[in-house]
């Protein structure tokens, strides 16, 4: 007689809110990923991608809002997923709440980490793309690599840390990681 598999417990967001304080985890299709705290790399590129990004909004007089982590993002509007983007931006302000924001950004930014590799990879991309996300980037500071893809389009495109990048839901906002990786010294 085989051997039954004992069910998986499925999590719920509040799950996530009963963690200990300073524990950060996030949840996808009700299985929780723990966080692991970010690293200086990574910390410094999250404020150079945020600030560019902020800037260029005000500057356009925008209606998108960008957000930068630990924000809440609760991808279906159900109780089983909920993220926490490097950097979300929204710009259907009927999504966002005191909580965080209820439905998928319109872009998305994560920075690897060591420990979030398979994440931002495989379970964040399908996650994101499946939920409505319009672009998704994964920058990856050790293997000195911008992948980005455009959902709307269903095009993918890499880049280097000398290269510009255009983002796809602007016409005129460019981010030059050559300035960043010259700020990392990478």
């Amino acid at each position: 007689m085989p051997l039954a598999l004992a069910p998986k417990k499925t999590y719920t967001i509040d799950d996530i809110y009963a963690l200990p304080d300073g524990k950060r985890a996030e949840l996808v299709d009700g299985q929780i990923y723990d966080m692991a705290p970010p690293n200086r790399k990574h910390q410094m590129i999250v404020g150079e991608l945020f600030t560019t990004i902020n800037n260029y909004i005000k500057l356009k007089n925008g209606i998108c809002e960008p957000y930068i982590a630990p924000f809440a993002v609760f991808l279906n509007k159900d109780d089983k997923n909920y993220v926490e983007p490097d950097i979300s931006v929204i710009c259907d302000k009927s999504k966002l709440t005191d909580q965080g924001c209820f439905g998928a950004p319109d872009w998305i930014i994560e920075i690897v980490s060591p420990g979030s590799r398979r994440m931002d990879y495989f379970t964040k991309l399908f996650k994101y793309r499946t939920s409505g996300v319009r672009e998704y980037w994964i920058v990856d500071p050790d293997r000195k690599r911008i992948t980005l893809y455009d959902f709307e389009s269903e095009d993918t495109q890499d880049y280097s840390f000398s290269e510009s990048v255009k983002a796809g839901i602007y016409d005129d906002l460019f981010i030059n990681f050559s300035e960043i990786a010259e700020l990392l010294n990478i």
